[in-house]
């Protein structure tokens, strides 16, 4: 299976991935006019009415870009569906995504082929992400088009199999699109997910330290001032194993050392239950890279810049 039409002229080969309460429509079209592709959460639109204000606004910018650059387009978008039982607006958010015909839907917490077949209607694209080789036949199963690998060191609800380890099990059976993810927050990082077998990166915390990103100042300058040793992981604040960092837990006067065990049948996402931890700030282990606050799409240069680098260091 090779790789979707849409996914090929991407300026690096990533995906911005989406970030809870932190991706807005602003970061996405900054992801997507620099070339990679541009995601967020549905959650994040609130109320839900928002959601389709929000899509009007990135396709309209997107539409004004590619006819302004029509040698550069963006990149694609993706929207972020959450579909575990808990998630009462699930039909409402694809609803919207089938209306406005969102290019790629990012499916997570579970694999449902009505989600995949109302993505197939229009001729958008499901990802599914994942944490094991069990899950990711599940998900194709289904009827997902690709995979998002969730290994060890990434930020949110991460796996804890190596990035290697998961990557190269899947590629046994699987030959479709699969992006990688785990602690990349480099160009180099990049070229190294690729060289291990995924067709795309996957980065998450590198994008919340951008102006664009609607986080706290003391998130992004949290990210800049901390090391991979400064991640913890944990199923207490949502019932799923993830990654956060550590000063966060401390100012909300708790031990992250010491930290109790959560029920994983009482998750509850997008209820008043994640909103006690709104606080506890995620990250994953490759934020040692990040050394300051930037624009996103001199973010994306960056690593292009990066990216292109390590080629000509390999000779590739």
């Amino acid at each position: 299976m090779a790789l979707p039409d849409l996914l090929k002229s991407l300026s690096l080969p990533a995906i911005g991935a989406p970030l809870f309460i932190i991706s807005n429509p602003d970061l996405v079209i900054a992801q997507c006019k620099a070339g990679i592709v541009g995601s967020f959460p549905a959650l994040n639109a609130r109320p839900a009415e928002q959601l389709e204000d929000w899509l009007k606004q990135i396709i309209e910018a997107l539409d004004a870009h590619n006819q302004a650059n029509p040698d550069q387009p963006a990149a694609p978008f993706a929207v972020n569906q959450i579909v575990h039982k808990s998630n009462e607006r699930l039909t409402h958010d694809l609803d919207m995504c089938v209306k406005y015909q969102v290019p790629i839907i990012i499916t997570s917490l579970g694999a449902r082929p009505e989600v995949n077949e109302a993505a197939h209607s229009y001729g958008g694209i499901t990802l599914h992400d994942i944490i094991n080789d069990r899950f990711a036949r599940k998900a194709i199963e289904k009827g997902a088009d690709g995979l998002i690998a969730v290994a060890a060191g990434a930020g949110g609800h991460a796996g804890t199999l190596s990035p290697f380890a998961l990557i190269q099990e899947i590629r046994q059976w699987f030959d479709g699109p699969v992006a990688l993810s785990g602690a990349i927050a480099t160009g180099d990082a990049v070229l190294s997910a690729l060289a291990a077998g995924a067709d795309l990166a996957y980065l998450g915390s590198a994008f919340i330290a951008t102006k664009e990103a609607r986080a706290a100042d003391a998130y992004k300058q949290m990210l800049v001032d901390s090391k991979a040793g400064d991640i913890v992981y944990t199923n207490l604040f949502t019932g799923i194993h993830g990654n956060y960092l550590k000063g966060s837990i401390v100012d909300a006067g708790l031990d992250p050392d010491n930290l109790p065990e959560s029920d994983p049948s009482k998750m509850d996402f997008g209820g008043d239950r994640t909103k006690a931890w709104k606080d506890i700030w995620g990250s994953g282990q490759g934020i040692g890279a990040i050394d300051r606050i930037m624009p996103a799409g001199e973010k994306v240069a960056q690593l292009q810049q990066q990216y292109e680098a390590a080629r000509q260091r390999l000779a590739l």
